[in-house]
């Protein structure tokens, strides 16, 4: 019996692959296209897309475990609801499933809506899952490295309320330990909730601060213009895209995402270790821009 990872190919199912394939468990990475995939010896690459369900029928065979992330697309809830019930119909006995943090909260954010509605078929079919709610990424910030050389400004609009961001690296390591936990069980275990955040408080002025010491230079935050924000992602990105971030950062500005402790003391007992802060994050990319 193997463990199913979808996302195989992103940010945080490439973190998740290469600690799996240490594991000495029967590792499947599901890709689109397996014959140029490239993963660590003892990892499997396995052909399927989520919208095929006859594809994905073939994937599940022999799986025990699935890790299913679904990223951010128009039709993002099919895939996820019709993936989990082909692995309830074959028999899939643990599943660790990517939601985002305030999912119920935020209705007025597409992904965060369509996840909330994915979080309640598990809890109404009552599926064997952890269900892992991340805040927004650390490394999205790595996509700031122009703004931040060339201008000296933090540009992502996230307010002044506080956003408790996570790193990606501490996602994939809870979901390591709740894939390995539940694949190793002789039998499906209860359902789990974890909020993944990270220690800190983080406002769009003290987010420019962190970086100013960490790059040695002035650095000041770009303010909280939604029209702006909104045209730059327009550049790189779907326009329906571009607004569900933009809706997502409104929220981040009205309601702030900042994570109570009893969330942070709960995440640090199933890592056993403190989550990641943004500060060592910043000078650790800010030393890699250098050295380039």
């Amino acid at each position: 019996m193997s463990i199913l990872v979808t996302g195989s190919t992103g940010r945080i199912g490439t973190e998740i692959i290469s600690q799996l394939a240490k594991s000495g468990e029967k590792i499947n990475a599901l890709t689109r296209s397996p014959k140029k995939a490239t993963f660590p010896a003892g990892v499997t690459a396995v052909g399927g897309d989520l919208l095929d369900a006859d594809a994905m029928r073939q994937a599940l065979n022999g799986v025990k475990t699935l890790f299913l992330l679904v990223s951010n697309a128009p039709d993002e809830l099919t895939q996820a609801i019709n993936t989990l019930g082909l692995a309830r119909d074959v028999g899939v006995q643990g599943i660790v499933y990517l939601s985002v943090a305030r999912s119920e909260e935020f209705t007025d954010v597409a992904h965060f809506t369509g996840k909330f509605a994915v979080e309640r078929m598990i809890e109404q079919l009552d599926l064997p899952a952890t269900i892992l709610r991340p805040s927004y990424f650390f490394q999205n910030d790595v996509l700031q490295k122009e703004p931040l050389l060339n201008a000296g400004l933090y540009v992502s609009p996230v307010g002044n309320k506080g956003v408790s961001m996570v790193d990606v690296r501490d996602i994939a390591d809870a979901a390591v330990i709740e894939l390995i936990r539940r694949h190793r069980s002789t039998r499906p275990l209860p359902r789990e909730i974890y909020e993944l955040s990270g220690p800190d408080s983080l406002t769009g002025q003290g987010l420019a601060a962190i970086w100013a010491q960490a790059l040695d230079r002035d650095v000041s935050y770009a303010g909280n213009d939604l029209d702006t924000f909104e045209q730059n992602i327009k550049a790189h990105a779907p326009a329906w895209k571009a607004y569900d971030m933009r809706a997502m950062m409104r929220r981040y500005q009205t309601d702030g995402a900042v994570a109570p402790q009893a969330d942070i003391a709960r995440l640090t007992d199933l890592l056993g270790r403190a989550p990641r802060n943004y500060r060592d994050f910043a000078l650790e990319t800010a030393r890699q821009w250098k050295a380039k």
